[in-house]
């Protein structure tokens, strides 16, 4: 028979409450969107550097070079560029272009024009445009895979059906379809009931 060590049972009063019920076990929670200052902020990572281009028609000589489809049937929400020292200053080596649409948006691109780690700067385009989409509230951001599989999934995008686009976003030409729903991996295809 087991011996029991006096005060080896914690009373009600001692013991740790519980988490109330609904609510997410502790540090589960997601991370609060950045605020719309910090989420533009210029960033540099290995010699290039990133920031929200003033005027997106910067990018399409990019997109014409790619091949990519220039966005042209709804509103620019935001674009960003990554840009590289050149005499006399610098120039435009990697663009994506974010277009609004029924509350979400549809990211073009990115492009990306450098012959070193051309990966990792698309990587880049992709988190400082999703901080941002964060920072202005949308909950889903979709895109065209474009062969960039691995930055999709990086980020947590995942395959979805054409059906799922809501209709200020549809008829985007291309083949596939990812999306990101705020970095969570919990998706449901329902939409969440409008009061």
């Amino acid at each position: 028979m087991a011996r029991s060590r006096p005060g080896g049972r914690r009373s009600a009063a001692t013991r740790p409450a519980a988490p109330p019920s609904g609510s997410p076990p502790p540090g589960t929670e997601p991370a609060p969107a950045p605020s719309l200052a910090s989420a533009v902020l210029p960033r540099v990572w290995q010699g290039i550097g990133y920031r929200p281009l003033p005027d997106a028609a910067a990018a399409r000589p990019l997109f014409d070079f790619a091949a990519v489809p220039w966005p042209d049937r709804g509103p620019l929400a935001f674009a960003w560029g990554a840009f590289s020292a050149a005499p006399p200053g610098e120039r435009v080596v990697g663009a994506v272009l974010a277009e609004a649409g029924d509350g979400s948006l549809m990211l073009h691109g990115p492009v990306v024009v450098v012959e070193e780690s051309p990966v990792e700067v698309a990587v880049q385009l992709v988190a400082a445009a999703l901080d941002h989409a964060a920072a202005l509230g949308v909950s889903t951001v979709f895109t065209r895979p474009q062969g960039l599989d691995r930055v999709w999934v990086r980020f947590g995008f995942i395959p979805v059906p054409e059906s799922t686009l809501p209709a200020g976003l549809a008829g985007r030409p291309g083949a596939g379809l990812y999306a990101w729903r705020g970095g969570t991996a919990l998706w449901t295809l329902r939409e969440p009931a409008r009061e």
